[in-house]
């Protein structure tokens, strides 16, 4: 079978000043959660235990608070393989002192250690809060999504991002395989300053007691584990890897001991998931410590219905919980209401009534459709499961806009609403319901200009044709002549004199007279002119 476990270059830039390819470094910002990782051949993490190819191999794991523990191990050659969740074991909840063998007694599966030869690291991190690992860790087939360890440190450090640096905490073990010889340690000293608050604890080096807080020790470099202990509060524990030389600063804020009984769950069948006060804790059979109160205890099984109950943990005591869970129909109930009421309801995009309307439809996922006229139509994906009753409430939100659909001879016209340029004609546009100034604009062309009542869902369409804006031209000739304007008469100059109308724009001016050469001339009228033509004779 594969080694799952697992050597560690580095988390990215949220576990940069966390891990080192050295070891552990300890955390500037104080934090009083710790975890503690180790192989079963150097439970003092000396990190020079060697494993043959073959040999069977246990990881142990301890928090000293409350803590969601993830495992990983980095091979020699970069491979790298969860240990914690995986396919056998989901529950990686681990309570305040506890301490886990990976894997289990009994446990259906073995960790063995492969090659290739080298140094392996393995990787703790604890979180007070569940890590989203969904994107990077397949639990069943019990592989990561990412390549290699910088694969992971992006991954990892993209999690921890969002928490705050008192909320989670790393520690590493190291060992190797093969015939590799482990580096022998070096004999010079570093600093070791512990403190805590309050202060006056006992302080244990590797498990002897050292004195109390605050105090400064000369210690071996490499890896020592501190314990801080005060009566009426719970143990401080943290692993630290100083080098030669260093100076390492331990601060441990004592947190109260709480005050604690156990919770025994069991169900028929067995393997319900529970869950307290909404956190998934394991499966049944399963025991709890708990810090002594109520709790709201829920126990869910495929195929049967979720049993709830309120127990009450005493100090010191042992509160049992057997449950007989109840198997399910196939069907279940969709609620459906929406504000105000007579919606009509579609049901993957079939009426099924108005609301309030209850459904009885079979186990799975349904596009729900609430529509009420001068309202926005309402949709949203619903699970429905069997036994259980789901209620969608849809609060419609009234149509504030309605449509105005201009067309405009000429096109291109300019269209302006409220004084802002919308476009140019032909124009569809949404506007908010009420009255609107509407004004079409083109170059030769009068003004046009209107209030427009827009109302709630509905389209309003508007056909504006633009009058041409016309010139006064006054032309004088020498002679008297036929006066043609783009091709049509307009006129006689008679005595040589001609008053016309004309549009703005660009036009052809033809004169003609009998005796005299045609004249063609391009005018440009933008207001009112005075044109001066001298016809020559044939």
């Amino acid at each position: 079978m594969r080694k799952l476990l697992l050597a560690i270059l580095g988390l990215g830039a949220a576990l940069a000043q966390q891990i080192s390819p050295q070891g552990i470094l300890v955390n500037p910002v104080p934090t009083d959660l710790q975890v503690r990782v180790w192989v079963d051949k150097d439970p003092g993490k000396r990190g020079t235990s060697v494993y043959q190819i073959g040999e069977p191999i246990f990881i142990y794991v301890n928090v000293n608070q409350d803590a969601y523990v993830y495992l990983f191990n980095i091979n020699a050659d970069g491979k790298i393989d969860p240990i914690l969740p995986n396919a056998f074991e989901r529950d990686n909840f681990l309570r305040a002192g506890e301490t886990r063998r990976f894997p289990p007694e009994g446990g259906r599966y073995r960790y063995t250690v492969t090659g290739p030869e080298g140094e392996d690291r393995i990787l703790a991190v604890a979180s007070k809060r569940p890590l989203s690992l969904g994107e990077i860790l397949d639990v069943e087939a019990n592989r990561l999504r990412v390549q290699g360890a910088e694969g992971l440190a992006r991954a990892l450090s993209i999690v921890v991002e969002p928490l705050p640096p008192k909320d989670w905490v790393t520690d590493v073990a190291r060992y190797y395989v093969g015939r590799v010889t482990a580096p022998p340690p070096s004999p010079a000293l570093a600093t070791l300053v512990v403190d805590s608050r309050p202060t006056g604890a006992e302080v244990y080096l590797n498990g002897r007691l050292s004195g109390r807080t605050p105090l400064t020790l000369q210690v071996n470099p490499g890896r020592q584990e501190v314990e801080v202990r005060l009566a009426g509060y719970q143990p401080y524990r943290v692993m630290v890897n100083p080098k030669p030389g260093e100076r390492v600063q331990v601060f441990a804020q004592l947190v109260p001991e709480p005050r604690q009984g156990t919770l025994s769950i069991t169900s028929s069948p067995p393997g319900a998931e529970v869950y307290v006060e909404g956190t998934l804790r394991g499966r049944t059979p399963l025991s709890l410590t708990l810090p002594e109160g109520r709790y709201q205890v829920e126990l869910r099984l495929a195929g049967y219905e979720s049993y709830r109950a309120q127990v009450q943990v005493r100090r010191g005591e042992t509160t049992r919980l057997e449950v007989r869970l109840n198997p399910v129909p196939r069907t279940g109930t969709l609620l459906l209401e929406s504000s105000p009421t007579g919606a009509e309801v579609y049901v993957n995009g079939a009426l099924r009534g108005r609301t309030p309307l209850r459904l009885v439809l079979d186990e799975g996922t349904y596009r729900v459709e609430f529509r009420a006229p001068g309202y926005e139509p309402y949709s949203a994906s619903v699970r429905v499961e069997r036994g259980r009753e789901t209620r969608v409430s849809a609060s419609l939100r009234p149509i504030r806009t309605g449509e105005l659909y201009l067309e405009a001879r000429p096109e291109g016209a300019e269209v302006y609403v409220d004084g802002r340029l919308m476009g140019r004609a032909p124009l569809r546009i949404s506007l908010e319901a009420g009255l609107h100034e509407v004004r079409v604009l083109a170059p030769g062309y009068g003004e046009y200009r209107a209030q427009v009542e827009v109302r709630p869902g509905e389209s309003v369409r508007l056909y504006v044709e633009l009058v041409p804006v016309r010139a006064v031209l006054e032309l004088y000739l020498n002679v008297e002549a036929r006066v043609f304007l783009d091709g049509e008469e307009v006129g006689v100059a008679k005595g040589g004199y001609l008053r016309l109308e004309a549009p703005f724009g660009q036009h052809e001016l033809t004169l003609v007279a009998p005796g005299y050469r045609t004249l063609v001339e391009t005018v440009r009228i933008t207001g009112n002119q005075v044109l001066r033509f001298t016809l020559r004779p044939l």
